[in-house]
């Protein structure tokens, strides 16, 4: 079987239509329907069934869908072989990241590649939901998710997960609010609270959801903002309260913002490096996912800047 046309079946399964495949392949939409007639004639299997208006993957079609993936996974190993005869890696590494993610990670993510000659880290900050990493992946080397403590991992049988981060979410008060003082909070003290949170589908508000659902106290949210940095001035500006992400809350003196944890929940969010099944088997991807865990270590305690341990358990540094 042809290789490029192995390729073309993964990018139609990634993206799901012909036209989406043809972009990502910098094509047209109906050289890719050729290549997919191709490879049904090689194989001798119908690979694609007509759905609609579009095409849909056959049961044969996802089974091959998986051996191309170790096919080409293979073609990788044999490349980063290859790259294990330099000193150092080298290539380039596409990175999305989540905003907030970006403000706690990417500075000194950017400083530790930096040191690498040759690697080239190319970074794009992404709004994305987690049905949407899959696709990600399909563009990018490493996607930086994050989910709801309660969510099942980003893996899958075609993906890979390293887990960087479990990040407590505080509840984000204005200084002189009426609780600041308190070292925790009970959720049942907040019903009368107006809440911003996030745009429904995203982690933040997922937890929030299912903090309803396992107290029955269920907020008043006046505002949806995306941007959490926004959402802390208005915090801070009486607009409301919060649930925010502790490590890149700024709760510096003079923000006019504090932070209370919730008394007997654990609410938090996971934070995972996704990317293709073998991908991590390339120097260049693998130097960018050790970098991240190495920045994640040192903020939350477990390093210093140095590279060595620290005694002191996590503590709560603003992006």
């Amino acid at each position: 079987m042809d290789i490029g046309r192995l390729r073309t079946l993964r990018e139609f399964a990634d993206r799901g239509s012909v036209t989406a495949a043809a972009k990502a392949l910098h094509c047209t939409p109906s050289a890719v329907s050729q290549q997919l007639r191709a490879l049904q004639s090689d194989v001798g299997l119908a690979l694609t069934e007509p759905a609609g208006r579009g095409l849909r993957l056959t049961d044969a079609g996802r089974a091959l869908v998986a051996r191309a993936d170790d096919v080409l996974a293979a073609l990788d190993r044999a490349e980063s072989e290859l790259d294990t005869y330099r000193s150092a890696p080298r290539g380039r590494v596409r990175v999305a990241i989540f905003q907030s993610a970006g403000l706690m990670l990417l500075p000194g993510l950017l400083h530790r590649t930096a040191e690498f000659d040759g690697l080239d880290v190319i970074v794009r900050d992404v709004d994305m939901t987690p049905p949407e990493v899959p696709g990600l992946v399909a563009d990018y080397d490493i996607v930086v998710a994050h989910r709801d403590e309660h969510a099942p991992s980003l893996g899958s049988d075609r993906l890979e997960t390293r887990h960087l981060l479990r990040e407590p979410l505080d509840v984000a008060l204005p200084a002189g609010h009426r609780l600041a003082k308190r070292r925790r909070i009970e959720l049942a003290e907040l019903a009368d609270e107006r809440w911003i949170s996030v745009n429904a589908g995203f982690p933040v508000d997922d937890i929030l959801q299912s903090l309803i659902i396992r107290t029955g106290v269920r907020p008043q949210v006046v505002q949806r903002i995306n941007d959490f940095r926004i959402t802390e001035r208005l915090v801070a500006a009486g607009h409301g309260i919060a649930l925010l992400p502790r490590y890149t809350m700024d709760t510096r003196r003079g923000s006019g913002l504090v932070c209370r944890p919730l008394a007997g929940i654990k609410a938090a969010r996971h934070v995972e490096a996704v990317y293709r099944l073998g991908a991590s088997s390339r120097p260049a991807v693998a130097k960018v996912l050790d970098a991240l865990a190495d920045e994640v270590a040192v903020l939350t305690g477990e390093r210093d800047s140095s590279g060595g341990p620290t005694r002191s358990g996590a503590r709560r540094r603003s992006a």
